[in-house]
C-alpha cells in the first residue's frame, strides 16, 4: 500500500511520463498537470482556478472518448480539469448535467459547467464557463480545445442548463 503523502509524487511522475510520450508524438508541447487538491478556497475562487486550469489546455486536440491532454472529448475535458482540483465529476455529459447545483443563466460564473443540446434533446455537449460570457470546450472531431462566446447565436439557441460543482466544504 502506498502512503498518501507519496501519492502526489507518484501522480506527478506518471503525469511527466504521459507528457513526455505525448510530446514525442505531437509537434506541440502538451502540459499534464498534477492534481491540485487544495480545498481551502471558497466556491468563487475554486471556479476561477478551474477556469484557469482549463485554459492551459487550449489547443489540445479533440479525440472521441478522450480524457487526457493528448486528446479530449467535451466531457473528458471537464472530467480531467475538475480532477486536477480534487473535484470528482461523472465522466459523461448527461450525468455531469445532473451533478452539482443548478445555476441560473444570469448567474453563471467561471468554473460552472454549461450544457448545450447539439446532437439531440437535452444536454449532449458541455463546456466550462470563463469570464465575460465565454466558455471553453472540446468541440468536435478535427478541432481543438477552444474558447467560444455563449452569446453567439448557435450556442444561445442550444443552451440547456448550467451547474456548479465544488469540493465539499469548499
Amino acid at each position: 500500500m502506498i502512503a498518501p503523502r507519496h501519492t502526489q509524487a507518484l501522480l506527478a511522475l506518471a503525469a511527466g511520463a504521459l507528457a513526455a510520450s505525448a510530446c514525442a508524438s505531437q509537434p506541440r508541447q502538451i502540459r499534464v498537470l498534477p492534481p491540485n487538491t487544495a480545498t481551502g478556497l471558497d466556491v468563487k475562487d475554486q471556479g476561477a482556478a478551474v477556469a484557469r486550469t482549463a485554459q492551459t489546455l487550449l489547443g489540445a486536440p479533440y479525440r472521441e472518448g478522450g480524457s487526457l491532454p493528448d486528446g479530449f472529448d467535451c466531457s473528458g475535458l471537464v472530467h480531467y480539469v475538475f480532477a486536477r482540483h480534487g473535484i470528482a465529476v461523472p465522466r459523461d455529459v448527461r450525468r455531469q448535467a445532473a451533478a452539482g447545483a443548478p445555476v441560473g443563466r444570469a448567474d453563471i460564473a467561471p468554473g460552472d459547467l454549461v450544457f448545450f443540446a447539439t446532437t439531440g434533446v437535452g444536454p449532449t455537449h458541455v463546456g466550462i464557463a470563463l469570464d465575460g460570457g465565454r466558455f471553453i470546450h472540446a468541440p468536435k472531431g478535427g478541432d481543438v480545445v477552444r474558447i467560444e462566446s455563449m452569446s453567439a447565436g448557435y450556442w444561445t439557441a442550444r443552451f440547456v442548463t448550467a451547474r456548479r460543482v465544488s469540493v465539499p466544504g469548499g
